[in-house]
């Protein structure tokens, strides 16, 4: 069976991670992708190229030579895809800009990823990867809000992967809608646009009430076991008293545990449960805490580093980890495929090329038909979901996530929600926006019955309950398939659903322990977890990615399928860099709280007023000098370079003087931003609907992220605010038949509506 995208050419002009990143992730599902390099080869010269070149045959043409852009031209003009993420401006002066393109070929999905978007003040800065990520408030010190100090950088790529990611999810959502009318479109997914996606409910604000502090309660951390590691446990699942009898300690439930307001109102008795806690772990290794807690259904993770992941029987048995033998570098690890598809498997299509290696080849396909199409990419038209409907069956984030992207993309989704499990106001009013929302109780008749009818009526089914949970209550992939069998059927969940521990439980921290995002970021001291959920999230795009390419396959074939998304594969995908290096020659990265950058070049360094990042390259250091008033500085490097910057920046000078000084003569500088609510409350980013305000059934005035795609024919939306829970119970009923036993339903208690949080 092809693969879900197979026929499709891409053409890829991106540099550094955010556009080759998107890419790869269409080459991995079928594509066809032709990688123009430059002379010289790539840009960035990273082991991490042998996983986001990987699949894509290569052709080297100079822009700036007329011959080698005519050619540039002829391969556009032949092409389903085009992605580049230059600044804003660069592709237009070479006559190959959005605009142009799709005007002459209106059947092309053209997709820009700058670093800001060509319309907001900062359009012209260099945003190199550390000046965007502060800018969105990666860096910032402190979980929620302003703490003092200096920032903490993270050398996690996620500006570049959650851009390229979303990326991925509008360029098949397009390729649908021009399977539907024939025509392409213009997108646009700014890299700090793309941050909002991970800033999350870190963003959402309720007006007129405080929420409560998302500390997982109970004994949800990091302890160090008897072997001097650390492991990640969580006590959030209903298999937490099981867990503590098999660790001896099951009387601690009934001590107040998992008693949240108990434990706020008593301090010393949340003292002592975390002294006695702080000791039971330190009576087993942290291996043996992970065996131990697993095996009685709980959340627990050794806090292992990214080189030991690379070989764990659950990374490679699952795919997670593969083994390919890149032209380069010889054998490495890298992330396999974080979205599988069961009718039409993903593969990697091959080994990176060298720079022009299929030069002959591609010459040779210039003469490759054009799609036919009609039509303008600048008329909006209805939604690129719009008649499709999800059941959306899931809790916490990365689930809700997927299906809040698909009504974004104007699918209508129904949130299926639980009587007894009502969900965390700071989660709900950012992941359950755009849906409907009905509450069954699965367990009863007149729940099932429901469910079943709107299956009935129903294109896609999310749902991220543990491997096989959704079988053992009747609506597993099989079961739905068998009763209505082109259904899209999207299962997310932490390791996968197969290999080893695919029947383990998790969330985010888990992830982030099991794959080595906590450990590097911890450093040599406790292992810590990152800024933002940014697996949960993730994981969520990837699932849309997943759906849209399954309905996708499905408008060719009417055929539907199973997805498979999981925080690992993806936790996995955002380390990229590291899994590759570390499998041939560590880099020594940045770790640890105390890390501010990777080099003197790209880091942040403090103003008389606070901080700000410096993104700046080799070939910048002469006008460098120039701005800091700095003889000599192409002769320095290293520690040297490094305290020489710090002293001039820290001698005199604000962030606002720095950074305008520093992007006037071309180099890249941006304040790091560390309060989440003044990220929020800017003025560009509420009028671009990255941040919305909005009155919320139940909860008041309530401000939460937006979506940050920009499509010029079928645009993306917020949709309404998160519905109350069963507050369209009754219309849901009728629209899937039941309207007549509505009253009995409802009496019965399976099924119930307007559940006021």
């Amino acid at each position: 069976m092809a693969s879900a995208l197979a026929g499709i050419r891409v053409i890829d002009f991106g540099q550094y991670i955010a556009g080759p990143l998107a890419a790869q992730l269409l080459a991995d599902q079928g594509a066809e992708v032709i990688r123009i390099d430059p002379p010289g080869g790539p840009r960035w010269d990273h082991p991490a190229n042998a996983a986001y070149l990987r699949g894509k045959r290569s052709i080297v043409l100079d822009l700036k030579n007329e011959a080698d852009l005519s050619t540039a031209r002829t391969l556009v003009a032949g092409a389903d895809v085009v992605i580049e993420n230059f600044r804003p401006g660069v592709m237009d002066r070479l006559g190959l800009g959005a605009v142009a393109m799709t005007a002459s070929h209106p059947h092309l999905v053209y997709c820009s990823l700058p670093g800001f978007a060509d319309d907001d003040p900062r359009s012209g800065v260099a945003a190199w990867e550390g000046v965007v990520s502060a800018a969105g408030g990666l860096y910032r010190r402190g979980r929620t809000s302003e703490v003092a100090g200096a920032p903490v950088y993270s050398a996690v790529p996620l500006a570049s992967s959650y851009a390229a990611i979303q990326a991925a999810v509008a360029i098949t959502m397009a390729l649908g809608v021009r399977e539907r009318d024939g025509v392409g479109q213009r997108i646009q997914v700014p890299l700090f646009d793309a941050m909002f996606g991970a800033v999350g409910y870190n963003g959402l604000r309720v007006h007129t009430a405080a929420l409560p502090v998302l500390d997982g309660g109970g004994l949800t951390t990091q302890f160090e076991c008897k072997d001097g590691r650390w492991v990640m446990f969580h006590t959030g699942n209903t298999r937490t008293q099981q867990v503590l009898e098999a660790a001896g300690v099951g009387e601690w439930i009934a001590m107040g545990l998992t008693d949240r307001a108990r434990l706020t109102k008593e301090p010393e008795l949340a003292k002592d449960l975390n002294a006695r806690a702080k000791a039971l772990f330190k009576t087993r290794n942290a291996a043996e805490w992970e065996a131990l807690v697993s095996d009685a259904g709980g959340e627990c993770a050794v806090c292992r580093p990214t080189a030991e992941w690379l070989s764990h029987e659950h990374a490679l048995g699952s795919g997670t980890i593969v083994e390919m033998n890149d032209p380069v570098l010889g054998k490495t690890k890298q992330p396999g495929i974080p979205v599988r598809m069961s009718l039409t498997p993903p593969a990697v299509q091959g080994l990176r090329p060298k720079p022009d290696a299929d030069r002959a080849a591609i010459l040779a396909s210039l003469g490759r038909p054009k799609p036919v199409a009609s039509g303008s990419t600048d008329a909006t038209l209805r939604a690129a979901l719009d008649g499709v409907r999800v059941l959306d069956l899931c809790i916490v984030l990365a689930g809700p996530t997927c299906g809040r992207t698909l009504a974004e993309y104007g699918a209508d989704v129904i949130k299926i929600e639980a009587p007894d499990r009502p969900p965390t106001p700071a989660f709900h009013g950012d992941v359950n926006r755009a849906k409907r929302s009905i509450v069954l109780d699965l367990k009863t008749p007149e729940g099932l019955e429901t469910l079943w009818a709107l299956i009935d009526t129903a294109d896609v089914v999310v749902q991220n309950f543990r491997k096989d949970t959704a079988t053992r209550l009747g609506f597993g992939y099989e079961q739905v398939r068998a009763r209505k069998p082109d259904i899209i059927y999207a299962s997310l969940n932490t390791y996968g659903h197969v290999g080893p521990y695919a029947g383990r439980p998790g969330h985010e921290q888990i992830a982030q322990a099991a794959t080595g995002m906590q450990e590097r970021f911890g450093g040599d001291a406790q292992p810590q977890l990152q800024r933002y959920a940014v697996n949960d999230y993730g994981t969520g795009y990837l699932g849309a990615l997943g759906v849209a390419l399954a309905l996708l396959h499905r408008q060719k074939t009417g055929e539907g399928q199973q997805v498979d998304a999981a925080l690992a594969y993806t936790s996995t995908l955002l380390q990229t860099p590291f899994v590759v290096a570390e499998s041939t020659t560590p880099l020594g990265e940045p770790r640890g709280q105390d890390a501010i950058g990777s080099g003197p070049l790209h880091r942040a360094y403090e103003a008389s007023d606070g901080w700000f990042f410096l993104g700046a390259r080799q070939s910048d250091r002469h006008a460098l000098g120039g701005v800091m008033g700095l003889d000599g500085v192409d002769s320095l490097s290293g520690a040297v370079l490094e305290v020489a910057l710090a002293e001039r920046i820290a001698a005199g000078g604000t962030i606002d003087e720095w950074v305008s000084r520093l992007c006037a003569a071309g180099i890249g500088a941006h304040a790091v931003v560390n309060d989440t609510r003044v990220l929020m409350d800017d003025a560009w980013v509420q009028a671009h609907g990255l941040s919305i305000t909005r009155e919320h059934p139940g909860l008041g005035l309530v401000t939460t992220t937006g979506p940050a795609p920009r499509l010029s024919r079928t645009p993306v939306t917020a949709g309404n605010p998160a519905p109350a829970l069963g507050q369209d119970t009754r219309a849901i009923l009728h629209e899937a038949g039941l309207e007549p036993r509505a009253d009995a339903m409802l009496a019965a208690g399976g099924v119930k509506e307007a559940v006021l949080r």
